[in-house]
């Protein structure tokens, strides 16, 4: 089993204060910054792009854990590379052609996530699973921040788990939605070792960071 890592949505932050809180982030034990890109247009809602990411690079040298919620998603890969993304994470439903987009990724030097909507099998992305640094899946809808976890995803993780098993392949499962301190048990335990969680983290015990940190990592 892989050690347990958290990964912060800074779509939970004070955005007037990014930087600072990246810098809390990371001094609370964070092991990446989760960075949350949406268009309007593949979800709905709009939120950073590069610039922003770019501008937010020199506050930390925890990974960019970029989850690129855009489509199409192809074109905008390098920006988002060139801004400072250490994973770029994709959907299949957002790029015309999923192996091209990963080897445009991997071309730049970044790690290669794919992303699993509630509703999408396994079953789309079973052929590129030996191609891939992570597999994150979506335990809500994307486009929205404080939605409840969904817990039949907790079947997929355990699925995930097993071809991974099955196949002798390395990528980290990451879960994404609604985690907190009762369903990180659940999803760890079904194989998940990297856990997104933004308002958990930032809200819960009058915002002490590092103790909500350190809270998900138990199973």
């Amino acid at each position: 089993m892989k050690k347990i890592q958290i990964s912060p949505s800074i779509l939970s932050a004070d955005f007037s204060q990014l930087g600072n809180e990246i810098k809390r982030l990371e001094e609370g034990g964070a092991d990446m910054i989760h960075v949350d890109v949406m268009d309007g247009h593949f979800v709905p809602n709009l939120t950073i792009g590069p610039p922003v990411i770019k501008a937010l690079r020199k506050y930390t040298k925890l990974p960019f854990d970029v989850h690129l919620m855009i489509s199409p998603v192809h074109k905008y890969i390098e920006d988002y590379a060139k801004a400072g993304a250490n994973i770029i994470t994709i959907h299949p439903e957002a790029t015309n052609n999923l192996k091209e987009s990963i080897d445009l990724i991997k071309k730049l030097n970044v790690k290669v996530g794919v992303s699993l909507n509630p509703d999408t099998k396994i079953d789309v992305i079973e052929n590129i699973l030996n191609q891939v640094d992570l597999v994150l899946v979506m335990s809500v809808y994307p486009g929205f921040g404080g939605q409840k976890f969904i817990p039949d995803v907790v079947r997929k993780i355990e699925n995930l788990g097993k071809l991974k098993k099955d196949k002798n392949l390395n990528f980290d499962i990451e879960v994404d939605g609604g985690i907190n301190f009762e369903n990180n048990k659940i999803v760890i335990k079904a194989g998940a070792n990297i856990l997104v969680s933004g308002t958990t983290i930032f809200k819960e015990n009058n915002g002490n960071i590092k103790k909500n940190i350190d809270f998900l990592k138990l199973d």
